[in-house]
């Protein structure tokens, strides 16, 4: 089938899945043109995002209505409280929405409830604060050992499996759940919903499909980005409805400045404390300890861990960014030199960026 005949066909579902490795550009890019190709066989479309619960629904409204300017937007949706990955990769989407006047939806929870599902059980949460979600449906055996498997490979992950697995079908049901509203909202003539979601909530008919068919949505296809390498055998035809080669590549992302160290909110005080420094890192570079809590960057004050990441992924390759620490009571100045080279200091965009 060529590319033609497929998007006539998804012309015709209810919801189109598409997944991505959320650090990818190149997924990005293919999510773009993807939605372009689907608008025009169906321009009556809703862009369903993973990316943000949905207290941010809101600013979702207001971005598409051209009220709200980028800087804006990071601030009143917490961009980086809720997610992290760098904007950057996520700007040609939200602008997509906009000028073609698409409609966003979140569709995830927040994180502390998703959790709360996973750990404690749906019954142990009231309806109306989970906005009336329902149980999610039991996974195929081979979602639970795809789930255990990452797990595994996890180590800072909690370690009881049972509430790992819990977790992520909540958080799929919740999505779930969201486009399944979407699309009864709609009535007779409801919008193609577009997801926008990681990989692995997706392949296999696993995760967020599942639940979709559990609640009614039998025609959600769904279709993932693959590095190319010319050719198109060898893909599991289960895999998805399709699979789309897309021209990866370092070159292809954007450098994102990492410091290099790992941070919490401390107990009390301001700042953030530093738990650990990566080897062979601008932090390191700069003279930045374990135990030390950074206070300022940048002339801003540091109050979260996400105040110091947005500041950290704004920073541009080449520069210098000045950085206010206490040690041991008492306030110092460093400063974190970003080399322009991609390095431990400037890197293909990833998920932390800090």
């Amino acid at each position: 089938m060529d590319a033609a005949e497929l998007f006539a066909e998804l012309a015709g579902a209810d919801a189109v899945l598409l997944g991505e490795t959320h650090n990818r550009m190149d997924h990005h890019r293919w999510q773009v043109g993807t939605l372009a190709a689907l608008h025009g066989q169906r321009p009556d479309m809703v862009i369903g995002l993973e990316m943000l619960p949905r207290s941010a629904q809101p600013v979702l409204d207001d971005w598409v209505a051209g009220e709200l300017d980028e800087e804006q937007f990071l601030q009143e949706s917490d961009w980086y409280e809720h997610w992290g990955f760098n904007p950057r990769l996520y700007w040609p989407i939200l602008h997509f929405a906009r000028v073609h006047d698409v409609p966003l939806v979140a569709l995830n929870a927040e994180r502390d409830l998703v959790r709360r599902l996973g750990h404690e059980g749906w019954d142990s949460v009231p309806a109306d604060e989970r906005d009336g979600v329902s149980a999610p449906a039991e996974p195929a055996d081979a979602y639970r050992e795809y789930l255990e498997e990452v797990l595994a490979r996890h180590p800072a992950a909690p370690g009881d499996s049972d509430a790992f697995i819990g977790t992520q079908l909540a958080w799929d049901r919740m999505m779930a759940a969201a486009i399944a509203d979407v699309i009864e909202a709609g009535g007779d003539e409801p919008p193609l919903v577009v997801g926008i979601i990681g990989s692995g909530h997706l392949e296999y008919g696993h995760g967020v499909p599942h639940q979709l068919a559990d609640l009614g949505v039998d025609n959600a296809p769904v279709l993932l980005p693959r590095e190319s390498d010319g050719a198109c055998t060898g893909q599991d035809p289960e895999l998805a409805r399709a699979v789309f080669g897309v021209q990866g590549g370092e070159r292809f992302q954007p450098l994102t400045p990492i410091l290099g160290v790992q941070m919490q909110r401390p107990e009390e005080g301001e700042g953030v404390e530093i738990r650990g420094v990566m080897p062979d890192s601008v932090a390191g570079a700069a003279g930045i300890e374990s135990g030390d809590r950074l206070v300022e960057a940048g002339g801003r004050a540091v109050d979260t861990p996400a105040d110091l990441q947005r500041i950290v992924q704004a920073v541009t390759p080449g520069t210098w960014l000045p950085l206010v620490l206490e040690r041991n009571g008492e306030r110092q100045q460093v400063i974190a030199r970003f080399p322009w080279q991609e390095s431990a200091g400037a890197r293909p965009a990833a998920g932390n960026g800090h």
